[in-house]
């Protein structure tokens, strides 16, 4: 009989040193990049400008924060933003569960017919100036829906949401409530959104990211001030920033140009630090389900 082989201590033991080596190794490599961007936006600008700032900030100071809230733009875009955030992603999650979930049952008809035309609009985009034709014609233009409805669903999360109700739901519970009596609505309502959650987190995150970081859309269509989002209002407080550090070079001020200009550069980094702090409040509750979501729902069997 063939003796089983025992485990190596020593092996084992040189295994987790390696392993916890890079991984640490690769926690550094992203920690530090993201210190050096908090600590060059409470620096102060002429030592960011001269190279000093690493890990920690030197000569702290919170002039490019006060610059920031001082805008009295910033709480109008603000709202908007949360708005459009919420208002979004809570349409996004339920036009892509009630595409998706339809398409992993096996007794829709034509189904592989309509998975072809989802995942054919993937390869192509009509393009910007037929893309603005179009909301222009459908009354979208400079209205808060332009930054809603046309990303209602996303190709790439529906099939995501898709293969997991495909592997994660088992059909025998589906069919046992079919045959109580639960309707449609029912079905979806009562016992496969409670069984989604995982994926419903992994949907939440992507979507609701996608608009807190939106530029392009309300750059593009929107033009009243009132209706503008965080990021177009922080891209024109740093374009005015810039319109200043012009004026100061014409008017032959290079030592106050020169401070403007390193000024500008302690906003960016307090710009991409205020933009970042909601997503990253918010992925450490989201974080349990969204790694299940992602997991099951890209596996199968």
């Amino acid at each position: 009989m063939r003796k089983r082989k025992t485990q190596d201590p020593f092996a084992d033991k040189i295994f987790h040193i390696l392993n916890w080596t890079f991984l640490i190794i690769v926690m550094l490599l992203i920690l530090f990049p993201l210190m050096n961007v908090v600590s060059s936006s409470l620096s102060d600008p002429w030592a960011l400008g001269s190279g000093r700032v690493r890990l920690l900030p030197v000569g702290f100071s919170l002039e490019a924060y006060r610059a920031l809230f001082n805008q009295r733009t910033l709480m109008t875009g603000f709202y908007n933003t949360i708005f459009y955030t919420i208002t979004g992603t809570t349409l996004n999650v339920i036009v892509t569960v009630m595409c998706a979930y339809p398409l992993s049952r096996d007794d829709l008809p034509g189904r592989k017919l309509v998975m072809f035309y989802f995942t054919f609009t993937m390869l192509f985009s009509g393009g910007m100036i037929p893309t603005y034709l179009l909301i222009h014609s459908l009354g979208l233009l400079n209205t808060r829906w332009v930054m809603i409805l046309p990303g209602a669903m996303s190709i790439f999360n529906m099939i995501v949401a898709r293969t997991f109700f495909m592997n994660s739901i088992p059909k025998e519970l589906t069919e046992a409530a079919e045959i109580d009596g639960a309707s449609d609505f029912k079905l979806i309502g009562r016992v496969i959104l409670p069984l989604s959650k995982p994926i419903l987190a992994v949907l939440v995150l992507f979507y609701a990211q996608g608009h807190w970081n939106a530029f392009f859309a309300g750059f593009i269509y929107l033009t009243d001030p009132s209706l503008f989002n965080l990021q177009v209002v922080l891209r024109n407080f740093i374009t005015n920033i810039a319109a200043m550090l012009d004026a100061g070079v014409e008017a032959g001020g290079i030592a106050e140009a020169q401070e403007i200009a390193l000024f500008q550069e302690v906003v960016r980094y307090a710009v991409i630090v205020f933009t970042s702090i909601p997503i990253i409040l918010v992925y450490p509750f989201a974080q349990k389900y969204f790694i299940r979501g992602v997991m099951i729902g890209s596996i199968k069997g």
